[in-house]
């Protein structure tokens, strides 16, 4: 059975790469741009992993996270934060708030699965 991930991500190109890399790696992909409705966009997929861009349109990421993070059902949700901003604050924050991991645009394809394959290995 295919592993779900959520990819909420503004930047349809951005999406578009991830999510071909992803399928192509066995995942079942579903993708979000809004970060107002993020959070119940990633309650109905009931994914085993979440990547969660910074940066959206409506809400952060961090706002997201955190409300994540307050739902019992998703608390313990791998979620991988990608942002274009790498400042020891903004890794300072995602650590705070419970991101399982933390990273800086661009990344190669192999650094994205090698991260995923370690954020979600105690579910597979």
């Amino acid at each position: 059975m295919a592993k779900r991930i959520v990819i909420v991500e503004d930047e349809p190109n951005i999406v578009e790469a991830i999510s071909f890399i992803l399928s192509r790696d066995g995942w079942e992909v579903t993708t979000h741009a809004n970060g107002e409705t993020a959070a119940a966009a990633v309650r109905a997929a009931r994914p085993d992993a979440l990547l969660l861009d910074v940066m959206l349109p409506g809400r952060s990421g961090y706002e997201i996270l955190r409300e994540l993070r307050a739902d019992p059902d998703l608390a313990a949700l791998p979620v991988l934060m990608l942002t274009a901003r790498g400042q020891k604050k903004d890794r300072a924050l995602a650590d705070e708030l419970g991101a399982t991991r933390f990273m800086t645009k661009p990344f190669s394809n192999a650094e994205l699965l090698a991260a995923l394959a370690e954020i979600t290995a105690d579910g597979a």
